[in-house]
């Protein structure tokens, strides 16, 4: 049996058979939890913004409109809700005093042996969330859940230039992270 598409699904929704819904969140709750972590830099507020983001989008859905896919209107809905949270005044300022702290303990956090192919990844992924929110967001959109340049700018409300200058920036930022802390025996 096939997999019913995002568009069938809304439509059933949109029927009535709200329960359907678990499908999609089913479908993009751990790579927007990701997409968020890594903006957030904070579990427990990816945990509470993916939910606000669940229920903006049920509450949403019928206006979502068809000429794009659910999965960036979504994104989209995502990548705001955690644009607004970092621009609340109490979080910029926890954000302030957490990235201080960090700064003070990069070098102590790579006692770790990064052997696997899962260790890189989780390896490369814990250097992504170390990035500028930005930055983080705009590489883990391309690289971790596979979309493109035009999606993002979709997502982001960037153009697509710009979109590519942001992604060339954050690969720098991750090599400059990488070889600043002397890792690169961690990647090879």
């Amino acid at each position: 049996m096939k997999k019913p598409t995002d568009t069938e699904i809304i439509e059933s929704i949109l029927k009535g058979n709200q329960s359907d819904f678990s499908i999609l969140v089913d479908r993009y709750k751990n790579k927007a939890f990701s997409l968020l972590r890594k903006m957030l830099k904070n579990e427990f507020d990816a945990e509470e913004v993916l939910q606000d983001c669940f229920l903006k989008a049920f509450n949403n859905l019928n206006s979502f409109r068809k000429d794009s896919k659910f999965s960036t209107w979504f994104y989209k809905i995502v990548y705001n809700s955690a644009l607004t949270k970092l621009s609340n005044k109490r979080w910029k300022t926890e954000s302030e005093m957490i990235s201080a702290d960090e700064e003070l303990q990069i070098h102590s956090d790579f006692s770790y042996d990064y052997t696997e192919k899962a260790d890189l990844a989780e390896f490369l992924s814990k250097q992504i969330e170390k990035l500028p929110a930005n930055y983080a967001s705009v590489i883990a959109m391309f690289y971790l859940d596979s979309l493109s340049c035009e999606e993002i700018s979709e997502v982001t409300g960037n153009s697509v230039n710009n979109v590519k200058v942001i992604l060339h920036r954050s690969r720098n930022a991750l090599r400059d992270l990488i070889i600043k802390n002397n890792l690169m025996k961690e990647i090879l």
